[in-house]
């Protein structure tokens, strides 16, 4: 399945509480759970006015659909093409 990293304009983001953290989530898993397992939701990173998500998906199209169903932005949805990590240097 391929893996996608969403970029999220979300002004505020990190300063946003656990609560308000929570329900943003809940809105998200319940999207998801209505497309069916074809997508996924592995993690998301915030950093000041932006947040990062990774997602497996079968295209870019389901990641948009997800974010219209949500109502979140998806500013950015780009293919990850390769993983690297420490162990790539040996």
């Amino acid at each position: 399945m391929p893996k996608f990293v969403i970029e999220r304009e979300v002004p505020g983001a990190g300063n946003l509480s656990d609560a308000q953290w929570r329900e943003i989530a809940q809105k998200s898993v319940n999207v998801l759970k209505g497309m069916g397992p074809e997508i996924q939701w592995l993690q998301s990173y915030v950093v000041g006015d932006k947040v990062y998500c990774v997602y497996l998906a079968p295209d870019e199209a389901s990641i948009k659909e997800h974010a219209r169903r949500a109502g979140f932005p998806a500013n950015r949805v780009s293919a990850v093409r390769r993983l690297i990590d420490p162990t790539s240097a040996e």
